[in-house]
């Protein structure tokens, strides 16, 4: 299995109520990002992923904020990648962002 981690900007809709519920004690939101592949409409996937906040405050409604996402999932990499688009789902939408750089990909034994 392999973990990502992309470094990323995100928004949080106005209305993100729902993404509160999500956030815990480390700082840590633990969210759905979808996304489709470049070059590829109608095919699309959700990721579970965890987004932390880089200046370590909580994601504010409405302001743009640096995050790393964090995902253990193959087709990632298939997936994100700089420039690419995404939607944050945490009991709906709750905001959308875009990927600015891998930051690592890490594989570890099953």
């Amino acid at each position: 299995m392999q973990t990502y981690r992309y470094r990323a900007l995100v928004t949080l809709d106005a209305s993100a109520s729902g993404v509160r519920a999500s956030y815990d004690a480390a700082g840590t939101y633990t969210v759905t990002v979808h996304a489709c592949p470049p070059g590829s409409p109608g095919c699309d996937h959700y990721f579970p992923a965890a987004l932390c906040p880089d200046d370590e405050t909580p994601l504010m409604p409405g302001e743009q904020s640096v995050v790393t996402i964090t995902l253990t999932d193959e087709r990632a990499g298939s997936f994100l990648g700089p420039g690419q688009h995404f939607t944050v789902r945490a009991g709906g939408h709750v905001g959308q962002g875009i990927i600015s750089r891998r930051i690592l990909i890490h594989s570890h034994p099953c």
